[in-house]
């Protein structure tokens, strides 16, 4: 068997088999397959897509390439959530927190930033100290004694989509479902999760941009956890515009800490309150969604969410001060209020410019061994039908580098646009 055999076969529309998706993971692994060729075969997946048994395949074979977690001499059911990503998306910030907060042991293992979307991992590291690198061993005695792990993949889990993961994203090949399924699904597998939640975004900021994809995405993801033996809810949700108001590492943290002491922006809190009460039914914590929603409540008013927080960042070497006091955050040089140009109903709030505009002021990466600048980012305080005045502060840009600063400004302006008549507010979540 030969790699190029199977790229050919591929970009020819054919439909490979196990052993050779199997044979090119384990080659891949190896490094007798390189890069070039592993980009090769994901551009081919991109162009001519796969079937549903050659995605659950390779969702199996890339999980099945290292370790594959059991957690249930740990915690008697292990939970897990995951976001398709999306911008101002720092929903597992608060959402952990919360959970474990309610008697629910949840351990995540999340990626970096891939594409527009910000990933976990960056925003974290903003927190100094804050190791995302834990061991497996560490993995489960941190679950097992605080209830709550949030971390990166394991060198020893899911190895293949670790390398997969770093070369999409430099590749143009991030958009394609087959290939998001079953990365997000062969990470929760080899993590152990008996019970997992998806968050699958749709919209302008989303990498699946209408509702057909993204319930395809969520068909899919589900039917493979399924096929593994495991409880599995999908959430579709909305990402026209950002989640919450921040969009940036150290800002998103200061937002979603802020969520954890009752004053986070209304959106990004339903959000997770919902997230919330289905992953505490989903872990058997509360008998209905309105029991759950009530558990998460009382989590965030009683303090015990934040307290959580508290002990995940110390639990894994961060300087809790920061939590405890976030305008020790990295501030950016620059920080400019921009004032609405008009007045009207805002109509748009274009995620996804939002979200290029965030990597182009370092925010986030245009190639994987790009620097993160865990200061910069974007502060937008209104949602798609509010009233805005001409003069009204419109957004607020946190900029090092003047050049970048005036881009960025250009650009977010062009991702807001204005109505003369009252606009339908977005919907959180679809179904």
């Amino acid at each position: 068997m030969r790699a190029v055999n199977i790229i050919i076969k591929k970009r020819d529309q054919g439909e490979l088999t196990l052993a050779e998706i199997e044979f090119f993971i384990k080659s891949f692994i190896s490094g007798e397959v390189a890069d070039y060729q592993a980009s090769a075969l994901l551009m081919a997946i991109v162009l001519n897509g796969m079937t549903p048994r050659e995605t659950t395949d390779l969702t199996l074979a890339m999980a099945n390439s290292g370790h594959m977690l059991d957690l249930s001499d740990v915690v008697d059911l292990a939970v897990d959530k995951h976001s398709s990503g999306g911008v101002g998306d720092k929903t597992s910030l608060a959402v952990l927190p919360i959970v474990a907060a309610c008697g629910l042991p949840v351990g995540k293992m999340s990626g970096r930033g891939l594409g527009f979307s910000g990933g976990t991992l960056d925003k974290l590291e903003s927190i100094p100290g804050y190791r995302v690198d834990l061991t497996t061993e560490e993995f489960k005695h941190q679950l097992k004694e605080k209830g709550i792990v949030l971390t990166g993949q394991s060198l020893d889990l899911a190895p293949a989509d670790g390398k997969l993961y770093a070369l999409r994203d430099v590749t143009g090949t991030v958009q394609s479902i087959p290939l998001i399924a079953s990365s997000i699904m062969c990470k929760k597998l080899a993590a152990g999760a008996q019970a997992i939640l998806l968050d699958v975004k749709t919209g302008l900021g989303a990498f699946m941009e209408t509702i057909e994809d993204a319930r395809q995405l969520a068909d899919m993801m589900v039917n493979i956890g399924q096929l593994a033996g495991r409880d599995v809810v999908a959430l579709l949700s909305d990402m026209n515009q950002p989640l919450g108001y921040a969009v940036g590492n150290a800002l998103e943290v200061i937002e979603a800490v802020e969520t954890l002491k009752d004053n986070g922006p209304a959106d990004f809190l339903e959000h997770c309150l919902h997230v919330s009460e289905h992953l505490l039914v989903l872990g058997k914590r509360a008998k209905s969604l309105e029991e759950g929603r009530s558990m998460a409540e009382k989590s965030i008013v009683d303090g015990s969410a934040f307290e959580k927080l508290r002990i995940l960042v110390e639990a894994q070497g961060g300087d809790v001060s920061y939590v405890e006091d976030t305008s020790k955050f990295p501030q950016a040089e620059y920080i400019e209020v921009v004032e609405s140009p008009q007045s009207g109903y805002l109509s748009q709030i274009h995620a996804r410019i939002v979200g290029e505009a965030a990597v182009a002021l370092g925010a986030g990466r245009a190639r994987k061994s790009d620097p993160i600048d865990h200061a910069v980012g974007f502060v937008i305080p209104h949602k798609v039908g509010d009233r805005v005045e001409k003069g009204d502060p419109l957004f607020t840009v946190h900029a090092n580098d003047r050049e970048k600063l005036s881009e960025a400004r250009q650009a977010i302006l062009s991702a807001h646009q204005f109505h003369e008549e009252p606009v339908d507010r977005l919907p959180l979540f679809y179904e």
